[in-house]
């Protein structure tokens, strides 16, 4: 082959009109830009399920909580049931009771100071 030849020329290869080259700037450009978007599509996908798994796990948390809450709530309501019958007996049974200003008064028993000097009374 004849060195004139445009195949034999190295330099013909890496010769690009100007418009050529502004293409391939534009068309990397374009590359670059679609590469960094599928890069940040990937993270904001990412931190959505991240915080999906964070709300699920706080979801089952206060579910657990609600349900011990409401265990203890059926519990409470079970003591003062038995509570309030007993005060309910024991009322019946006592002669020494008395009533004043709508508040218990027990006069000979040991927690009447605490039942007349509580600021709440107690209603059951």
């Amino acid at each position: 082959m004849a060195r004139d030849s445009d195949s034999s020329d190295s330099s013909y290869s890496r010769y690009q009109p100007a418009s050529g080259r502004q293409e391939n700037f534009e068309e990397s450009k374009k590359v670059m830009r679609r590469e960094k978007n599928r890069l940040a599509a990937q993270k904001s996908r990412q931190r959505q399920t991240l915080k999906a798994d964070t709300l699920h796990q706080e979801s089952e948390h206060l579910e657990k909580e609600n349900a011990a809450l409401r265990k203890e709530i059926k519990q409470l309501n079970e003591e003062l049931k038995y509570f309030s019958a007993v005060l309910r007996n024991h009322e019946s049974l006592c002669s020494v009771m008395t009533s004043s200003n709508e508040e218990m008064v027990y006069p000979n028993h040991s927690f009447h100071q605490t039942l007349s000097n509580s600021p709440a009374r107690l209603h059951l």
